[in-house]
């Protein structure tokens, strides 16, 4: 295949960006879009430039590193993870546009590589259960209804990778909040501190300075774990419990 790649070069957080075109003339159909930009870097390293810098991991879609806008759509064409994504998606010909996340919470690091720390600091201000240290329970000890379970097991599939916030046009992390707090508000162990979790979890995300949620959608329709749309719907029930002063009885 033949594929061009436009890609979004930047030194820095303070430096200014450019989008620089690469042409490729051997690009096999099975290549997943990283290792493209593994063959792309090999070459600019023997060239004596300096390669994309870019984030990757586990290419396996679990660790959720390797998001990247491609043509305006975050991870790209299908709902799955960049590293999974292979060259047989696109057409011969094709020109490819490869930009990072866009979002003043992540502040850019360097080519598509950004800072993604504020999603930690959300999960770090709530996002633990008070458990006894010791053993571990036995399976199946704490009763939870298959309900409850799936719920749980939906939203604690999210990877973290930012790719609702990148889609969101309020660059919001409500999807990415909202599955933390679903995920430990649907298990026993996760009730002890659960009015006080949905509370200082929302307060970091908006101190992070990611926008508002306005139920566009965009989050969940990128989203490769498949989080849920209305796990945003269950914060907002949270926190309304939260902050409603309790009737005595």
């Amino acid at each position: 295949m033949r594929i061009t790649l436009n890609v979004w070069r930047q030194q820095n957080a303070q430096a200014p960006g450019r989008i620089v075109s690469y042409p490729r003339q051997d690009v096999s159909p099975e290549m997943s879009f990283l290792e493209l930009l593994d063959v792309l870097n090999e070459d600019l390293i023997a060239q004596g430039d300096e390669p994309i810098a870019f984030d990757h991991d586990c290419r396996e879609g679990i660790c959720g590193q390797c998001g990247v806008m491609i043509d305006g759509v975050a991870h790209g064409p299908q709902r799955i993870t960049t590293c999974q994504l292979h060259m047989r998606s696109f057409a011969d010909g094709d020109t490819i546009t490869v930009e990072p996340w866009r979002a003043d919470p992540f502040p850019v690091i360097k080519d598509l590589v950004v800072d993604r720390r504020a999603l930690d600091r959300i999960i770090s201000s709530g996002g633990y259960v008070s458990v006894n240290t010791g053993s571990a329970p036995d399976a199946h000890a704490t009763p939870l209804p298959k309900e409850n379970a799936d719920r749980a097991f939906e939203a604690a599939a999210c990877i973290g990778c930012g790719a609702c916030v990148a889609a969101c046009p309020n660059a919001s992390a409500m999807l990415f909040t909202a599955a933390k707090v679903t995920h430990l508000g649907e298990l026993p162990q996760g009730q002890p501190e659960r009015a006080a979790r949905v509370v200082s979890m929302l307060d970091s995300h908006d101190a992070e300075g990611f926008g508002g949620c306005t139920n566009i959608g965009e989050c969940a329709a990128v989203c490769p774990a498949g989080v849920p749309l209305d796990t945003i719907s269950q914060l907002n029930v949270d926190l309304l419990g939260a902050l409603s002063p309790r009737r005595p009885g």
